[in-house]
């Protein structure tokens, strides 16, 4: 089991910046990548940004280019998320998660634990 702990969500108008961080615990010997979801009501999880817990593979959504930054800290089993230059359309819940084994794709279903979610909100 990886028990994961995201803060740092909020509101911020429009061209801010936030940035949310996610904490693992337990076994964090099994992470091998971890990545951040956003969902709206009434919609599924979508992949934002995922990052290998080895090496310097990152993945990022097409709407999180150029803006959305995903770092890690294997010393503090950490995942961050630099998120600039936000838009009213990033609102929504976003969530942490790993998969329960070998990345092997970028859904949601490819990803077995989960964090409880921070909000973010983006005024225009």
């Amino acid at each position: 089991q990886v028990s994961l702990v995201e803060s740092g969500g909020g509101s911020v108008q429009a061209g801010g910046s936030l940035r949310l961080s996610c904490t693992a615990s337990g076994r964090v010997y099994a992470i091998n990548a971890m990545g951040w979801f956003r969902q709206v009501p009434g919609k599924g999880r979508n992949m934002v940004a995922a990052i290998r817990w080895s090496g310097t593979s990152t993945y990022y959504a097409d709407s999180a280019k150029g803006r959305f930054t995903i770092t890690r800290d294997n010393a503090k089993n950490t995942v961050y998320l630099q998120m600039d230059s936000l838009k009213p359309e990033d609102t929504a819940v976003y969530y942490c998660a790993t998969p329960q084994g070998p990345l092997v794709g970028l859904e949601s279903s490819d990803f077995g634990w989960w964090g409880q979610g921070t909000h973010v909100t983006v005024s225009s």
